[in-house]
C-alpha cells in the first residue's frame, strides 16, 4: 500500500539517510588508503616492487600488460582484495581458474615480489597492494604516467571461480554492457573508457576475435570472408594470417598485439587504432559506435596527456574498489594460498 503525506515524507527521509550512510562507508574505505602508507613500516616495498616489475619487463615486455590485467581481473571480482591470485584447492575452484582468467599472466613475478618483501618486513605488505604497486611501475616502464598509488588493502581469504561471472567484460561487450559493468564498480563511463586505454599494450589470442574475421552463413573462401563490417578490410587480412581458419578455432591460442603500431608502449595508440577501425575486439571498436564514447575516443587519439592523466585517476580509483582495510582481511604470507 502507498504511503501519504508523513508517511511518504519519512520514507524519503530515511531512503535518503541510508544513501548518504552508503556513501560515507565507500568513501571511508577510500580514505584508509594512502600514498607512503609503507614509508615507515617497510620503506623498501615500492623500491622492491619496481625493481622485480623492471627485470621482468625487460626479459619479456608482454608481462607489463599481464600485471596491470592481473590488477583489473582482481579488482572486479570481490574487490581489490588479490583473491585473483589464490590457487585452487581440492575442496575449491579458485578465480584464476574461472574461464575468463586462464590466459592471466605474472603470477610469478608477484611470487618474486613477495619473497623479497617477505624477507624485508615480514608481514607487513599485503598482495592486494602489490598487485597495485605492480601494475602502476608497468605502466610507467612502457611509456605512461609514473601515478602514485594509495596503499592499505588488506587481502581476502576467499577466492571463487563462480564469482567471477558477470563481473568481468567479455571481449563482445556492447558499450552499454561495458557502461553498467563499469558503474556497478562505482566507475563513470568516462572512467571506463580510459580504462580501455589499457589495451594500448599486450596481447589477445585469437579465439577472442576470430568471430569478426569468419562468421558463419555469409560468403565462404577468402581471408576477409564473413567479415565484420566495422573493421578495416586490410586489418581483417592482415588478422587472417596470423590466424588462419584452418589453424583450429581460427588459430585459437595465437596471440595478437592489440595495439599493431607500437604494442609494447603505453601510449595513445589504441585509441588511434580505433578511430581507424581496427580495434582488435569487438568491446573495443564499439567505443566509436556510440556518439558518447567516440568523442572521447577521438579527444585520447589526438592528445596523449589527457588520456595519460585520465587513465591514471582512473586507475587510482579502480584501486579503491571493495577494498579491504584496517582490521578487515589480513596480509598473506603466500599470495596463492588462502
Amino acid at each position: 500500500m502507498a504511503m501519504r503525506g508523513g508517511g511518504a515524507t519519512m520514507l524519503s527521509w530515511y531512503l535518503q539517510v541510508a544513501a548518504v550512510s552508503l556513501l560515507a562507508m565507500a568513501t571511508g574505505l577510500e580514505a584508509q588508503l594512502r600514498v607512503g602508507f609503507y614509508d615507515n613500516s617497510c620503506p623498501a616495498a615500492e623500491i622492491i616492487v619496481q625493481q622485480e616489475v623492471s627485470k621482468a619487463v625487460s626479459a619479456n615486455p608482454g608481462l607489463a600488460a599481464g600485471l596491470v590485467r592481473l590488477h583489473f581481473h582482481d579488482c572486479f571480482v570481490r574487490g581489490c582484495d588479490a583473491s585473483v591470485l589464490i590457487d585452487s584447492t581440492k575442496g575449491n575452484q579458485a578465480e584464476k581458474d574461472a574461464g575468463p582468467n586462464t590466459s592471466l599472466r605474472g603470477f610469478e613475478v608477484v611470487d618474486r615480489i613477495k619473497a623479497r618483501v617477505e624477507q624485508a618486513c615480514f608481514g607487513v605488505v599485503s598482495c592486494a597492494d602489490i598487485l597495485a604497486f605492480a601494475a602502476r611501475d608497468s605502466v610507467a616502464l612502457t611509456g605512461g604516467n609514473a601515478y602514485q598509488v594509495p596503499a592499505g588493502r588488506r587481502d581476502g581469504s576467499v577466492s571463487r571461480s563462480s564469482d567471477t561471472g558477470g563481473n568481468l567484460p567479455p571481449p563482445t561487450a556492447s558499450v552499454s554492457q561495458l557502461t553498467q559493468m563499469f558503474a556497478a564498480k562505482g566507475l563513470s563511463q568516462r572512467e571506463m573508457v580510459a580504462l580501455s586505454g589499457a589495451h594500448t599494450i599486450g596481447a589477445s589470442h585469437c579465439s577472442s576475435f576470430s568471430s569478426r574475421l569468419y562468421r558463419a552463413g555469409t560468403t565462404a573462401g577468402g581471408a576477409g570472408g564473413g567479415q565484420d563490417p566495422t573493421m578495416d578490410p586490410a586489418y581483417v587480412a592482415q588478422l587472417a594470417q596470423q590466424c588462419p581458419q584452418s589453424g583450429g578455432a581460427a588459430g585459437g591460442g595465437a596471440l595478437v598485439p592489440m595495439d599493431a603500431v607500437t604494442p609494447n608502449a603505453f601510449d595513445e595508440g589504441f585509441f588511434k587504432g580505433v578511430m581507424n577501425n581496427r580495434g582488435l575486439l569487438s568491446s573495443d571498436q564499439a567505443l566509436l559506435g556510440d556518439k558518447n564514447t567516440a568523442v572521447q575516443v577521438v579527444a585520447y587519439a589526438n592528445d596523449a596527456s589527457t588520456f595519460q592523466s585520465d587513465f591514471a585517476a582512473a586507475m587510482v580509483k579502480m584501486g579503491a574498489v571493495g577494498v579491504l582495510t584496517g582490521s578487515s582481511g589480513k596480509v598473506r604470507a603466500n599470495c596463492r594460498v588462502a
